[in-house]
Order: structure tokens, then C-alpha cells, then sequence
């Protein structure tokens, strides 16, 4: 029998729109380069050979100080941005098994007991006698005529979604890939956690130096004060050189509140790195001087992005984002789902078991996309236009990895040069200041000349400690500019456990 002619006209006009609407979509895609030329070697820093530590644990031994490799310890074990990290694994790895799930058939059991009355103004006309139903064992009659009849069904529901073009599949890979650059992610929290507690540890140890040199320097100061009162006493010094020296000794006594307030406050952020509350922990370290300077060598800077796990976690996400946009891109063409139902079915709870009740339905359904107001389309240009922002951050991490590292070097030597300039600087001025109290017992000089040699060697000192503390910063920057010991090997160690995780009770299907 032939179909009629509207309804020849409205598949005709379907198939059309099918046509159009695939006509009008642009599929291809060229993916942006990634390509970013490597230098052979740093320009601060000859070739040498990869750095030699492999775990924050080690590159703090390199101090010096057992008190540092346990802070450094006790914050990798008790640190939270770390708990939360490693969470986020956790959190990543459900999700991968989430985005997993439609590759999987799906089962569930479906049972049913119903009681229907049929009312006897209903039944009085035969309608339950055609249906056979007024003698079925199971009805029952209510005191006003009408009859119940109970149902019963036992049964078992199954879906699948042939993957033909991949869409499941890709969402599966893009999710694994993202569970990856999550475990790169704990990396990078822990290398900057690490740095942040080597950093704080240094603080305190330089707020230490420098109040230990400005309590010296009031010392001096104030031993000089006594000076010039005694020698006013007896007309050799004037007011004003007393009032000179007095501004000089409590210059030098202002600083020490700071310098205990940014002591107290560096010792707090190190209890919160470790995970502690800041009553419950202190600092025996005393100088920063007693610390060794770690030997380090950069490696090659094709190297340094095989231990940046910052490049790692990019690059992960910019695979993960690949299998997106394949996966926007499937989604325009047909889906077909395969249904089936297999269960017993009676009015009699006993007939359940007989082969009679038996029921099974099988159903292939097939879904094409005609038209939807472009949404389809929407969908696979956003997920490209991800892409392409990725692909910019992957290329902008692998600069900022050998940025790092050059500015590290660079860092670490002329913060060395400026600590040998200053110490010179420090001890000619150490000179001069014993000449001019030399020379203030001899009655030889004046209190400008004292005063000016005073302020410059109580600032040369202090400034010593500064550049100090920025060469072993400059030291904790280059760690964390080499990826914290964190390697290529360790990288598939990673990807090897998120592999283990996924497949742990998968099943064989499919």
C-alpha cells in the first residue's frame, strides 16, 4: 500500500533538510601548530649533564640542615594544598569512570506488583468477562461488585549504544587524559609548596640575622651615646652631637618590633605549610650562614620540559581537549541504540514460573540529527575554539619553563656576585667605623663623620643579609624552575597508575 501524498512530501522534505543541514556543517579541522624551536643549551649555564636530586627530600639535604629535611618532610606529609591535590586525583578518576560508563551495556532489574478494581458499573457491561478476566484465579469480588485483579511481572532491562563513530569513546579518552593532568597537578602543588616552605624557612632564619646585627649595632650605638654624654659632661661634645647620636641609637632600636613581627609571622606561615597550628611549632635554626649553597646543574633545556610537570599537566589537557573536539565533531552523525526486556508476566503469582509467562522484546533504534537550530554546530566550533586556547597555554608553558630556568641561573649568579661585592663593602665599612671611634677616644673627630661611617656600616650589614637571603631564594627558584626532581620516568609512573586505576574491576567489557 502506498503511502499518501502529504506524507510523501514531508520524509521527502526531511531528507532534504538532513542534506542541507550536513551540507552546511564544516567538519574539517586543522589543528594549530605546536611546534616551538628548542635552544641546545642555556645561555646562562654551560651543557652539562641532567640535575642529580630526584626528590624534595634530597635537594634539602643539599642545606645542610636536618631541621630544614624535616620541615620539608613534615610538610609534604601534613601540607592541605597537597590533600587537596591529591583529592582531585581521586575526584578525576571517578569522573573517568563516569565519562566511561556509556562504552558499558547497561542492566537493571524491573518488578512490578499491581492491583487494579475495576468497578462493577464497568464490569456489569462485560467489559471484564471479554478480557477474561471475572474468572482468573487471582480477581476477587469487593462488597460492591466491583472486581481486583492483581498483576505481576518479573523482568530484565538492557541498553547499549553502538559506538560506530566514537563519541563514547572519545569522551572516555578525553576524561583519563584529564585524570592524568591531575595527578601532573599534584606535582606542581607539591614543587610549590615545597619552594613556598624552603622560602619561609629562609625568612626566618634572615629575620634571625638581622636581629641579632641590629641589636649588635645598638650595642655599638649605644656604648658610643655613653661616649659623648661622658665626654659633654666635661665640655668636649655639645648637645647636638649627643642629639645626633640619639637619633642614630634609636633608629637602630625601631627596627627590631618589624623585624620580631616579620620573624613571628614567618614561623606562623611555616605551621600552616606543614599543616599545624602555629602554637604547636617552632624554629631552631639560628642563621642562615650555617647553610650549605647547593651545587645544581640545569641540564639541556629539551630536558627541563621532560621535568616540568606544569608542561606535563598543559600538554595532558591539550590531548584531553583533542578527543573533545572529535567528540563534538561524531555527534553529528546517526546514533543507533539497541533496547531489550526479557521477564514473566502473570495475574497468578504461581504461573511465574511456567515457560507461558514468559515475555522478550528486542528494539534498534536508530537517532540522526536534522536540525537544531545549529546547536550541534555551536558545540563543535567551542570545543575547537578550546583547543586552540590550549595549544596557546602549551606553548606559552614550554617558554615559561626555560624562562625560568634562565632567569634562575641569572639569579643565582649575580646574587653571588653581589654577596662577595657586599661583604667587601661591609667589612671596608667595618673599617672605617673602628677608625672613627678610634678617633672619637682621641678627641680627633666629629659626631657628622661618626654618625655618617655608623649609618653605613648598621645598612651595609642589613643589606648583606638581604642579598643573602636572595641567593638561597634564588636557589629555591631554580628547584622549582627544574620541576623539582620530577622526570620523564616519574611521568609515566603517573600515567601508569591512573592506567591501573581505570582498569581496576572493569570487567572484560568491552
Amino acid at each position: 500500500m502506498s503511502l499518501p501524498v502529504h506524507i510523501r512530501r514531508c520524509a521527502g522534505l526531511i531528507a532534504l533538510c538532513a542534506m542541507l543541514a550536513l551540507a552546511g556543517c564544516d567538519l574539517e579541522w586543522e589543528k594549530p601548530d605546536l611546534a616551538t624551536p628548542l635552544p641546545e643549551r642555556f645561555r646562562a649555564a654551560a651543557p652539562t649533564s641532567a640535575p642529580s636530586f630526584h626528590s624534595a627530600h634530597e635537594f634539602a639535604g643539599r642545606f645542610g640542615s636536618a631541621e630544614l629535611t624535616r620541615v620539608i618532610d613534615e610538610a609534604l606529609a601534613g601540607n592541605n594544598d597537597i590533600a587537596a591535590a591529591v583529592a582531585r586525583i581521586t575526584e578525576a578518576d571517578a569522573q573517568a569512570r563516569v565519562s566511561s560508563a556509556p562504552l558499558f551495556p547497561t542492566l537493571s532489574n524491573v518488578n512490578n506488583f499491581e492491583r487494579l478494581q475495576i468497578p462493577s458499573t464497568v464490569y456489569g457491561v462485560g467489559v471484564g468477562n471479554s478480557a477474561g478476566l471475572a474468572t482468573a484465579s487471582s480477581t476477587s469480588s469487593s462488597p460492591f461488585g466491583a472486581r481486583r485483579i492483581d498483576f505481576y511481572s518479573l523482568g530484565l532491562n538492557a541498553s547499549y549504544t553502538l559506538d560506530i563513530w566514537g563519541v563514547n569513546q572519545d569522551a572516555s579518552k578525553a576524561a583519563r587524559l584529564l585524570a592524568n593532568a591531575s595527578r601532573f597537578n599534584r606535582q606542581v602543588v607539591e614543587i610549590a609548596t615545597v619552594a613556598s616552605t624552603l622560602n619561609a624557612y629562609f625568612a626566618v632564619l634572615n629575620a634571625q640575622d638581622q636581629l641579632r646585627i641590629v641589636n649588635e649595632n645598638a650595642r655599638i650605638a649605644g656604648k658610643v651615646l655613653t661616649a659623648l654624654k661622658a665626654r659633654r659632661e666635661v665640655g668636649l661634645a655639645t648637645v647636638l652631637d649627643v642629639a645626633q647620636q640619639q637619633t642614630v641609637y634609636d633608629t637602630q632600636l625601631a627596627m627590631i618590633p618589624p623585624l620580631q613581627q616579620t620573624l613571628a609571622q614567618q614561623i606562623n606561615l611555616l605551621a600552616v605549610l606543614l599543616g599545624r597550628t602555629p602554637e604547636s611549632f617552632s624554629i631552631q635554626g639560628t642563621t642562615l650562614k650555617r647553610l650549605h649553597f647547593p651545587k645544581i646543574d640545569p641540564g639541556l633545556p629539551s630536558e627541563v620540559l621532560l621535568r616540568r610537570p606544569d608542561v606535563a599537566e598543559a600538554e595532558a589537557r591539550l590531548a584531553s581537549q583533542e578527543f573533545s573536539v572529535l567528540q563534538a565533531r561524531a555527534a553529528f552523525f546517526p546514533q543507533i541504540q539497541l533496547t531489550g526486556q526479557y521477564g514473566v508476566e502473570s495475574i497468578v503469582w504461581r504461573n511465574l514460573a511456567t515457560p507461558q509467562a514468559i515475555f522478550w522484546q528486542v528494539l534498534a533504534t536508530t537517532t540522526q540529527p536534522l536540525f537544531d537550530g545549529w546547536n550541534l554546530q555551536g558545540q563543535y566550533e567551542l570545543q575547537k575554539g578550546k583547543y586552540s586556547e590550549l595549544a596557546a597555554n602549551y606553548r606559552k608553558q614550554t617558554l615559561t619553563a626555560l624562562s625560568d630556568t634562565e632567569n634562575a641561573l641569572i639569579a643565582i649568579a649575580q646574587t653571588q656576585r653581589h654577596l662577595s661585592l657586599q661583604e667587601d663593602s661591609v667589612a671596608s665599612a667595618r673599617q672605617a667605623l673602628t677608625a672613627a671611634q678610634a678617633r672619637l677616644s682621641e678627641g680627633t673627630i666629629d659626631i657628622v663623620t661618626l654618625a655618617t661611617n655608623e649609618t653605613a656600616y648598621f645598612q651595609g650589614q642589613l643589606v648583606l643579609e638581604q642579598v643573602r637571603l636572595a641567593r638561597y631564594q634564588a636557589a629555591t627558584t631554580f628547584y622549582q624552575a627544574l620541576g623539582g626532581g620530577w622526570s620523564a620516568t616519574t611521568r609515566e609512573a603517573e600515567i601508569a597508575r591512573a592506567d591501573a586505576a581505570y582498569e581496576t574491576d572493569k570487567g572484560l567489557w568491552p
